[in-house]
């Protein structure tokens, strides 16, 4: 079976149609299909016809809940503008469908047990404590108690494959807003028990052009543009 990996979607729809060039069996989704892009429903029409399993994420809880997403101080007006300009561009039954989306999910494909998160097993909306750059021991600590044989997560937008034990820790990275310095989509494919991530280019032009049609400031246009084609904050 093959299993396509995706988190961090960010309504934006031409790299999901890179990544989804891809062959697959099953579709995982991680959260976060809405904030900071200019196509929202486009995203969640998609993943809600061809997901296999979809969490929750954190700017999905604050569009649908219209609470804070506590992202980083560095994106909060980005975040906030861009969910707000998303909350008009969505109809109810989108809107109740982000709401009845669950925090975590633990199924089992292939014979392998998952256990999927957005952000941690113990935090799962904004805990940003799992990086590449965590040690061991920290690592194992963040997932004790888990019972799986991959434990899925996103949020940091940061790719990521870890052995602990006898479990497999996976962060496919950001398909709508890489943060590793690769402005190309990441993802993650699993395969006959394997891990591999990928990433593909997509058609950043066209999401720029769509972003400068969105009612938002100048400023907060070209930042999110800064951020696309760099693949990072800085």
């Amino acid at each position: 079976m093959r299993i396509l990996l995706l988190s961090d979607l960010h309504a934006n729809p031409a790299a999901l149609e890179a990544v989804t060039a891809e062959r697959f069996d099953r579709l995982i989704c991680l959260g976060d299909l809405v904030g900071y892009g200019p196509s929202p429903s486009e995203v969640i029409r998609f993943i809600r016809e061809h997901a296999f399993a979809t969490i929750r994420g954190n700017h999905d809880n604050a569009l649908a809940l219209d609470v804070e997403c506590r992202c980083s101080p560095d994106l909060k007006a980005l975040a906030e503008s861009t969910l707000a300009c998303h909350r008009s561009l969505l109809n109810s039954e989108e809107l109740d469908w982000l709401r009845a989306l669950p925090n975590s999910v633990e199924f089992t494909l292939d014979g392998y047990r998952f256990a999927a998160f957005h952000a941690t097993p113990h935090d799962p909306l904004y805990g940003y404590e799992i990086t590449p750059e965590l040690p061991d021991d920290q690592l194992r600590e963040q997932i004790e108690g888990i019972k799986a044989d991959f434990i899925l997560l996103g949020h940091t937008h940061l790719p990521m494959v870890r052995g602990i034990g006898s479990r497999i820790v996976v962060n496919p990275g950001s398909v709508g807003q890489p943060k590793d310095g690769n402005p190309e989509t990441s993802y993650a494919i699993i395969e006959d028990g394997v891990v591999e991530l990928r990433r593909a280019k997509y058609d950043l032009p066209g999401t720029v052009d769509a972003l400068r049609k969105l009612p938002l400031s100048a400023e907060l246009i070209d930042q999110l543009t800064s951020i696309l084609e760099q693949g990072t904050l800085k």
